[in-house]
């Protein structure tokens, strides 16, 4: 009996460092939680941004069509691309880098495009 009680105990402590990491996740699935430094570098800033934006937007109502909630979600995570490599651009000095990061923004935007296109086609907002 007694320990019982001290397993319940021990599952009723964990109960506030399972709350915080499931406030860290997004969708359920546990992402380290990073908080951010006042050493962070103005691109490190700009990334966290990127970063939190492209998930706070990515959190989409889903309407149980797999199809347009594919997209509905993927446009939102391309923007996210496109908002990491304009930070790449603005920071990196690697000509690699710096190719990849434009090669990304152009082809993202032309599947956003695309994308809207076929929601409109849809009949979807």
């Amino acid at each position: 009996m007694i320990s019982r009680i001290l397993i319940v105990a021990a599952g009723l402590a964990a109960l506030p460092a399972v709350a915080l990491a499931q406030a860290g996740s997004h969708s359920g699935h546990s992402m380290p939680m990073q908080t951010q430094q006042a050493t962070d570098s103005a691109a490190t800033k700009a990334y966290r941004e990127a970063n939190a934006k492209m998930h706070r937007d990515m959190d989409i109502r889903y309407s149980g069509d797999s199809d347009v909630d594919f997209v509905r979600g993927m446009i939102p995570h391309h923007q996210g691309a496109i908002d990491m490599a304009k930070v790449a651009l603005a920071n990196a000095k690697d000509e690699q880098i710096r190719k990849w990061a434009t090669d990304v923004i152009r082809e993202q935007e032309r599947e956003i495009a695309e994308m809207q296109a076929w929601l409109k086609k849809m009949g979807v907002q």
